[in-house]
């Protein structure tokens, strides 16, 4: 059983914004300490759920500028034709409804650090106007005549791949180059599941301070259930499910009940387990079962050798050796593209 008493997380900042005690997590803490120290810019990236805008609110408390504004702006969630003047800011009379002076995003963060979240999403004319706010520390609101300086530390994010946009022409190659003078990868929850019980000590604690109910931990049987989960949605989804086991408990321990039906309907036609006929041989068994952990795992190999109690290598051994001839019948006994 974990307990929601124990305060020993590895944190950056914020006690509550990043934990976790895995190489990947403090690999980077460390990175994120290094960038906070200067006033570079920085893009984020991970897949969504994974924290990055904390990451980024981190670096801002952190720095030297956390006393000054810090500003966060989705470039995915505003209209292609208001984009300009939520940056940029606009003069009364600029366009259709302009009735009054508008500060931009980058005027409300001045002195402090401005966000682009989804930087990836943001149309090509936009991006040329953006670099030249940047490589300059100058802009003019819409419909304005006058320069106005800036000082201000942009952080980008993206949940996808950035080389790839910038191939497909959808990110400004020279605009990655400015943005990315350091860069965060942020690793999926499932190549870190060894931090799972300090995040969930971390939202039993949140949601015990305010819920009406106290909950002490959760038993090691729901534990178990939640690392071989390949959690998708990553910390954002953890927290979540954790949220509503906090509300469905009938007692002060999460229970394997208290989790959604996903993690609780395995049986023979779940995922959870598969059929094994009578006569099979062992290296058959073990082939299926290392096959399945794998997709189970979400095609992590690393996590998969962790659910089945083997070292990684063991399982790059087995996918060689189930992709040699078959001694019989000079085939495959299993492609290793199968099982990759």
């Amino acid at each position: 059983m974990i307990s929601a008493a124990h305060h020993n997380e590895v944190a950056c900042g914020d006690q509550s914004a990043m934990i976790g005690r895995s190489p990947a997590m403090r690999a980077v803490m460390a990175t994120i300490e290094r960038i906070a120290q200067s006033p570079a810019s920085a893009v984020i990236t991970g897949e969504s759920g994974t924290g990055k805008e904390l990451v980024a609110r981190t670096i801002h408390q952190l720095s030297a500028r956390r006393d000054a504004p810090y500003v966060a702006v989705n470039c995915a969630a505003i209209p292609e034709s208001l984009m300009e003047s939520e940056l940029f800011g606009h003069e009364r009379g600029a366009f259709t409804g302009a009735d009054r002076r508008q500060e931009g995003c980058f005027e409300m963060a001045n002195g402090g650090t401005l966000l682009l979240d989804e930087i990836t999403e943001m149309k090509a004319g936009l991006q040329a106007k953006l670099l030249r706010v940047l490589e300059e520390h100058r802009l003019r609101r819409v419909g304005g005549s006058v320069e106005l300086s800036l000082d201000v530390r942009v952080l980008a994010t993206t949940n996808r791949n950035v080389e790839q946009t910038v191939r497909e022409g959808r990110l400004r190659p020279d605009l990655y180059y400015r943005l990315n003078i350091f860069t965060v990868h942020l690793p999926p929850l499932r190549e870190r599941v060894e931090d799972l019980p300090m995040l969930i000590e971390a939202f039993l604690r949140q949601f015990s301070r305010t819920g009406a109910k106290e909950i002490t931990g959760i038993d090691e049987a729901c534990l178990d259930l939640l690392r071989a989960h390949p959690w998708p949605g990553n910390v954002r989804q953890l927290r979540n499910v954790i949220e509503r086991a906090c509300i469905v408990c009938q007692g002060g321990l999460i229970r394997k009940q208290d989790l959604p039906e996903e993690f609780r309907n395995c049986g023979p036609q779940g995922n959870g387990y598969f059929m094994v006929r009578l006569g099979t041989s062992l290296t058959e068994v073990e082939r299926e079962l290392i096959s399945r952990t794998i997709d189970y795992a979400g095609g992590n190999k690393t996590r998969a050798a962790q659910i089945l109690g083997v070292s990684t290598r063991t399982i790059y051994n087995k996918l060689d050796q189930y992709a040699q001839p078959d001694s019989q019948d000079g085939t495959h006994a299993h492609s290793r593209e199968t099982l990759n």
